[in-house]
């Protein structure tokens, strides 16, 4: 009956450690040139985005649609927020963003547009704050505004006795929103940090080289019969002995 002989591959976590210590320099340096290249990339490489942002107020009060009549009390925060997302759905309608790209005359898409757009309430009230971004401050606040233009008419033709006041227009916010220089630098930091550890401890572990006693004593059975001695180090004292094969020291 045969021997079935198993291997097993040892990972040794000192040595692994022992190498990524010794070879620290080389991790920084590649963390840095990451970080460069996360830097120049959001600096130079990406188109930087600006958002403005107009502010409407939900008129709540009693409106019909169709046959149906509401009567929504002021108080009523969850009715507010009703009317927040159904004044969404209809900006965001094809109808409502080809007339505004119609207003405004930008050369987008409705669904380019769409995209754009973000509608949210504010602090459970009745104020709608819809927000555009785009690579040009002063055409984010342009179509912005002819959102509060647009938009109330819209719902009135939509939704009887519906209405919509301007709370605070849009103006032309001059500090971009994306991208974020510090986190594309801390970014491309940790992603090179990381990577150079992971290749010298893979490095470490299949390097099957010799390098001292230690590894013979720590990976095999065998007994130290000699060691050769390093003979390009002949010139120090610890191998002076071999100094007069390879001439003086130096």
């Amino acid at each position: 009956m045969e021997n079935k002989v198993q291997d097993y591959y040892t990972i040794d976590i000192l040595q692994i450690l022992k190498v990524l210590w010794h070879r620290a320099w080389v991790i920084v340096l590649a963390g840095f040139l990451a970080a460069a290249i996360g830097f120049m990339y959001s600096t130079f490489g990406i188109t930087p985005t600006y958002s403005s942002s107009v502010m409407l107020y939900v008129n709540n009060s009693s409106f019909s649609l169709g046959n149906t009549n509401f009567s929504i009390s002021s108080s009523e925060i969850t009715a507010a927020q009703s009317l927040v997302k159904t004044y969404s759905v209809i900006l965001n309608n094809r109808t409502t963003l080809e007339r505004i790209i119609e207003k405004t005359e930008v050369d987008y898409t409705y669904d380019e547009l769409s995209e754009m757009i973000v509608t949210t309430q504010e602090n459970d009230t009745e104020i709608m704050k819809v927000t555009v971004t785009t690579t040009n401050p002063y055409e984010a606040a342009t179509i912005a505004n002819c959102i509060a233009e647009v938009l109330p008419m819209r719902i009135s033709e939509i939704i009887d006795g519906a209405s919509m006041e301007v709370v605070d227009s849009a103006v032309p916010v001059l500090e971009k929103v994306a991208p974020s220089i510090t986190k594309y630098t801390a970014v491309g930091l940790i992603i090179g940090v990381l990577l150079t550890v992971a290749v010298l401890a893979f490095s470490s572990i299949m390097d099957d080289t010799i390098h001292d006693e230690d590894y013979i004593i720590q990976n095999y059975d065998c007994p130290m019969l000699a060691k050769i001695p390093d003979l390009t180090q002949v010139s120090s004292k610890k191998y002076g002995y071999y100094r007069r094969y390879y001439g003086p020291s130096k």
